[in-house]
């Protein structure tokens, strides 16, 4: 195998940061001009979203594998999603992972709209977990995949909540999965994965981690989600 240039292993961490800075500056974008608004179907602000991208960021969306928005009870795992009108106190997911796909990262944040605290909070505790998850991977230089899903199982406990999926992060460039069984164990932030996240792969990159925390709600199909660079900022 032919050694990696250091030039080339820093321009793909310069990729990786660059698509999610857009994703960023789109996000900020999105919530400043207030395209989520109650009575707007999340077909209407997906297309609101793509016209934003691409003319205010070069960026064009797919429209095979589009889907930005979700609100409850669209934010569980899954889909096909049935068309929702986005209501006054609701939980509204935006996922740009489509948009980012040539990038090979993803970048997601939930809002709560109204004054209803349920969301709220479950929204203060998802940033809560999200960020004990980077101090804790910031606190170990050779923490592991399995050590860090268990640490970030602790914090959302103390927290009264619990993961709605069976892993929070992956390898950047790698697809999400939804069930253990079909994935491989160590490109996942998860259980079974008793090898270091800081480890030059078989290809000779670095790995890059995307952290994906999805805390679920105090009732049956809601989801909160969150999702961004664990290692690059």
């Amino acid at each position: 195998m032919a050694t990696l240039h250091r030039m080339d292993v820093g321009l793909r961490a310069l990729h990786l940061l660059e698509g999610q800075r857009m994703a960023q500056r789109l996000f900020g974008h999105v919530i400043a001009t207030e395209v989520i608004k109650p009575g707007r179907s999340e077909e209407e602000v997906d297309n609101r979203i793509a016209l934003i991208a691409r003319e205010v960021f070069g960026v064009r969306a797919g429209r095979v594998s589009r889907r930005f928005v979700r609100s409850w009870p669209n934010t569980v795992v899954g889909g096909p999603w049935p068309e929702r009108v986005i209501g006054a106190q609701d939980l509204v997911v935006l996922d740009f992972e489509s948009l980012l796909a040539p990038y090979e990262t993803g970048f997601a944040r939930t809002v709560a709209l109204g004054d209803g605290l349920v969301y709220r909070r479950l929204v203060h505790d998802l940033t809560a977990v999200a960020t004990g998850a980077r101090d804790a991977f910031r606190a170990d230089e050779s923490i592991t995949g399995g050590e860090l899903y268990a640490k970030v199982c602790s914090v959302a406990a103390r927290a009264g909540r619990s993961l709605d999926a069976w892993h929070c992060g992956r390898l950047t460039g790698t697809a999400p999965a939804a069930h253990a069984e079909a994935t491989r164990p160590e490109a996942f932030i998860g259980p079974d994965n008793d090898q270091p996240l800081r480890r030059t792969l078989k290809e000779g990159w670095r790995a890059h981690w995307i952290l994906q925390i999805r805390l679920a709600g105090e009732h049956r199909g809601q989801a909160a989600v969150h999702t961004e660079l664990l290692d690059l900022d």
